[in-house]
C-alpha cells in the first residue's frame, strides 16, 4: 500500500487491526499506547508521534519501507523546463 498522507496511514493501521480481529483497546495495549491515541491515528491525525507510530506498526506486524517516489506521470520537470545547469541563480 502506498501511503502519502496521515489519513492513508490511519486507514492502513485500522485495516491491519481489523484484519487481525483486534479491538482498538487490544492493539493499544499491545503497542503500549492509549486507545485514544490509536483512535486519533486511525482518524488520520497528522501530528501523531513517529516513534509511537512505529511501535503500533510493529505490534501489527507491519513493516515500513522508504522508497523513492516516481514523478507523477505527466508532471512537470522544472529543472528540464528551466534548463537548470546546476549553478545557483540570484
Amino acid at each position: 500500500m502506498r501511503i502519502t498522507s496521515a489519513r492513508d496511514l490511519g486507514l492502513a493501521v485500522r485495516q491491519g487491526r481489523q484484519d487481525r480481529g483486534q479491538t482498538q483497546a487490544e492493539l493499544a495495549a499491545a503497542a503500549g499506547v492509549s486507545r485514544r491515541w490509536l483512535s486519533d491515528l486511525e482518524a488520520g491525525k497528522a501530528t501523531a508521534e513517529f516513534g509511537l507510530i512505529l511501535r503500533t506498526l510493529d505490534a501489527l506486524g507491519i513493516g515500513l519501507d522508504a522508497l523513492p517516489v516516481d514523478p507523477v506521470p505527466g508532471g512537470i520537470d522544472l529543472d528540464a523546463l528551466l534548463g537548470d545547469t546546476g549553478s545557483e541563480r540570484g
